[in-house]
């Protein structure tokens, strides 16, 4: 039979590449667009790059997440935030919200690459390889991990790439009021972790699209 702590570790190796590559993307890809788009800050901060390392922040990419594997729920995380110069773009409100979605939709790009993993276990399985349990149990720790990240990162609580959407949509004078929801942002979203209301929030949203995308490939 296996131990708590056992199992922890089997959590921890399913999880850990798939959660860190979901953040890593998401980030990298916000300073790509930005660069694309005319604010090449992230790109001379080195922050236009797969290296995880050069995203992780200690709290939201390692202390959460191996805090939510411990109790089993929703993996997710955050990795430090792309830098962002808005006055460097020609249209400010526009192109703030191209790069804040650029971040979600490279993990909806990457779930969909997690599942042609998963499909690819099914041929390892039909071959007898006893790996193929593994890499089904990675890919759909993959979908999950990014399906989780980019709706989380939608949002509309600042700072998450959902209040750039909205700032994109609102007058300036509005968002000066809704922008003052950031400085008590993190402590609604620890709030929310803490009664369960996002696994509530996120829960059907998550499923529908985990559904979803394997459908779409399989």
């Amino acid at each position: 039979m296996d131990t708590p702590s056992l199992v922890f570790i089997q959590h921890l190796a399913i999880w850990t590449i798939p959660v860190l590559y979901a953040i890593t993307m998401h980030e990298a890809a916000h300073g790509y667009v930005a660069m694309l788009l005319g604010d090449k800050t992230a790109y001379m901060l080195g922050r236009v790059s797969l290296n995880p390392f050069k995203h992780i922040d200690p709290v939201g990419t390692v202390a959460i997440p191996l805090l939510l594997v411990f109790l089993g729920g929703f993996i997710f995380g955050w990795a430090k935030p792309v830098p962002v110069n808005e006055h460097s773009f020609k249209h400010p409100k526009r192109d703030l919200a191209i790069v804040a979605m650029a971040g979600p939709l490279s993990n909806l790009l990457m779930a969909i690459l997690w599942a042609l993993v998963i499909k690819f276990s099914f041929f390892l399985r039909d071959a007898g390889y006893a790996e193929a349990a593994i890499l089904h149990s990675v890919g759909s720790a993959g979908i999950i991990a990014n399906v989780v990240l980019g709706m989380f990162n939608l949002l509309p609580i600042p700072p998450l790439d959902g209040s750039k959407v909205v700032y994109s949509l609102i007058s300036r004078r509005l968002y000066f009021f809704y922008s003052k929801l950031e400085s008590v942002g993190f402590i609604i979203l620890l709030g929310l972790i803490v009664t369960g209301l996002l696994n509530d929030i996120l829960g059907p949203m998550v499923s529908a699209c985990f559904e979803l995308i394997t459908s779409i490939v399989f």
